[in-house]
């Protein structure tokens, strides 16, 4: 009598073998996260100096097409560029701190607006001992808040020295990509074996397109976010709207959480220049703005730099922020756009190098003998 067959099924061999592929790649992606958050100090100042020195190739590269040295050339626009970030500061700068300087009892007496609405206009049955001692309440929060905090204080300021000094790591890259970097391509270029230089081409000129593409997108989203609060200030009379432009404008650069930081320094500025309720109307315009341009226009005008669908965008936004934060949320644009980009290349590369393979003819058969 012949035993019975009990190895498993064919289709239970290949599900585990999937399932083993993804556990293994899961488990090396992991890994190499790990790697990536542990090395974060040099990973700062090498995406610093990659966005740099995608801004900066243009005027860099204009002045040794007229001539110029690399280094010369570097150096130059290097001293132009934060010539012109001196300047901004400069505007920004003395404008805010004396506009800010009357932010604190421009607070009080907002406070004590919206307290008196409150006992004597609101439909809530509140007196004034309990409004004084639920601000009481949240200023003693507050300050146990502040108390508990100490640690946090000193890790930010450890955390704001390393970014200092990140930064100028970044400065000090970007001069030497400025200055060797088409040296150092044509290099790799000479390195790469004969039959791999055109998809490396391609996905190099591909992924240096897609960041020009993400820059060009943030400064669009800028300059609508800046219009459209600087417009809102000076209708309602704020002051500063010039440099509240300016900053909305430098903030978009950094999704999400530069728009906020901008909008809330708008909000306070209205407020220390024309009261509560100017500021209550910037701040919904703010909101407003901001979500319009989280929702709809970032995805449109990022895919239309990018030429990537808007739901692409929309997607790679939210699972940066949800996997890495706030490192998440301001690559997950330009990595989402380069990896697409760099996929598209090497396929368009193959099928330029054989048409027939990539058309699924398959190689040409041999000749016949004559």
């Amino acid at each position: 009598m012949r035993a019975p067959d009990w190895s498993p099924h064919p289709t239970v061999l290949r599900g585990t073998a999937y399932a083993a592929c993804f556990v293994v790649v899961g488990v090396a992606t992991w890994m190499v996260l790990v790697v990536l958050g542990r090395l974060g100090l040099a990973l700062f100042p090498l995406g610093v100096a990659l966005f740099a020195t995608r801004a900066l190739s243009i005027p860099a590269g204009w002045l040794r097409g007229r001539g110029w040295r690399p280094a010369p050339a570097a150096a130059s626009t290097m001293v132009g560029a934060l010539l012109v970030v001196a300047g901004i500061v400069a505007v920004i700068a003395p404008p805010m701190v004396e506009e800010f300087s009357d932010l604190g009892p421009t607070v009080d007496d907002g406070i004590s607006e919206i307290e008196d609405w409150i006992v004597e206009d609101s439909p809530f049955d509140v007196t004034r001992q309990e409004v004084e001692e639920a601000e009481e309440e949240i200023v003693d929060r507050g300050r146990e808040a502040l108390a508990s905090s100490e640690e946090e204080v000193t890790r930010g300021a450890r955390a704001a020295v390393a970014g200092l000094a990140g930064l100028l790591l970044a400065l000090i890259l970007t001069f030497f990509a400025l200055k060797d970097g088409p040296r150092f391509v044509a290099w790799m270029d000479e390195k790469t074996p004969e039959d791999k230089r055109t998809s490396v081409r391609a996905v190099a000129q591909a992924s240096w397109d897609a960041l020009g593409g993400y820059l060009r997108g943030a400064g669009l989203l800028g300059l609508v976010e800046a219009v459209v609060i600087g417009a809102t200030m000076a209708i309602v009379g704020s002051g500063l709207v010039i440099p509240v432009m300016i900053l909305t404008f430098a903030a978009a650069f950094v999704p999400i959480v530069g728009a906020t930081v901008a909008g809330v320094i708008a909000v306070l500025v209205t407020l220390a220049a024309g009261g509560l309720v100017p500021a209550l109307i910037v701040a919904v315009v703010a909101v407003l703005v901001q979500q319009l341009d989280n929702d709809l226009l970032a995805p449109w005008i990022y895919g239309k730099s990018l030429e990537l669908h808007p739901a692409t965008i929309l997607v790679a936004i939210t699972a940066g922020t949800a996997l890495f934060g706030f490192v998440g949320t301001v690559l997950a644009v330009p990595l989402t756009a380069t990896v697409v980009s760099s996929v598209i290349a090497v396929r368009d590369a193959r099928a330029a190098d054989h048409p027939k393979e990539t058309a699924g003819e398959g190689p040409a058969p041999p000749a016949e003998p004559a």
